[in-house]
Order: C-alpha cells, then sequence, then structure tokens
C-alpha cells in the first residue's frame, strides 16, 4: 500500500466536529437524557395532532402537574417543544425544527 493510499484510509470521511457543534449535541444529549422527558416526548408525539397540554401529560404519565411544568421548562428552553397558548390552556408541541430527531431518538 502506498503513502498516500495509507493517508486517505487514515482520514475521516466527515470532519470531526468542531467544539461547538461538539457542545450543542452535549447540550441536547443532557436534556432528552432524562427519562421523565423522554416519556414526555413519547406522549406528545404519540398525540393524534402532536398537540397536548401539561394536564394531559401529567394525566398520561401519572406526575403531578408542577413536575411536568418543571420538565416542560427545560424542554421549551432547549428549543425541543413549543407553547402555544389557546385560551385558559397552553398547547405544547414538539418544535419542527427538532421532530425527526425526537422521533429517531424515541425508536
Amino acid at each position: 500500500m502506498s503513502a498516500s493510499e495509507r493517508r486517505a484510509r487514515d482520514v475521516p470521511a466527515e470532519a470531526p466536529l468542531d467544539r461547538s457543534a461538539a457542545e450543542d449535541i452535549a447540550r441536547v444529549l443532557r436534556v432528552l437524557a432524562d427519562p421523565t422527558r423522554l416519556q414526555m416526548l413519547s406522549v406528545i408525539a404519540g398525540s393524534p395532532d402532536g398537540q397536548v397540554t401539561v394536564g394531559d401529560l401529567a394525566a398520561a404519565l401519572d406526575l403531578r402537574q408542577p413536575t411536568i411544568t418543571h420538565h416542560v421548562g427545560i424542554l421549551v428552553d432547549d428549543g425541543v417543544l413549543l407553547r402555544e397558548p389557546r385560551g385558559r390552556e397552553v398547547l405544547l408541541t414538539i418544535a419542527p425544527d427538532r421532530l425527526s430527531a425526537v422521533q429517531d431518538i424515541l425508536r
């Protein structure tokens, strides 16, 4: 094997992650590395219209609303969930730009 063939074989197909991209991915993984948050996302993704309320999540997971609200805040702050006020309720949906990644994780 020639030297150029060895170098070509040793070079990764894709460039390694830069620090900023690695930190972004690590942040998302930390946010999603919680069983309650994964269950919440599963309930939302599995709902007929992709929307639920905090009350829906609390009932589905048998958790208190303050617990759900705490986790919703974390998911909203990270951009995984969107809040949409509707009258006296707030509908929660998975952010469109995160939906395919969340679905991949939940499979």
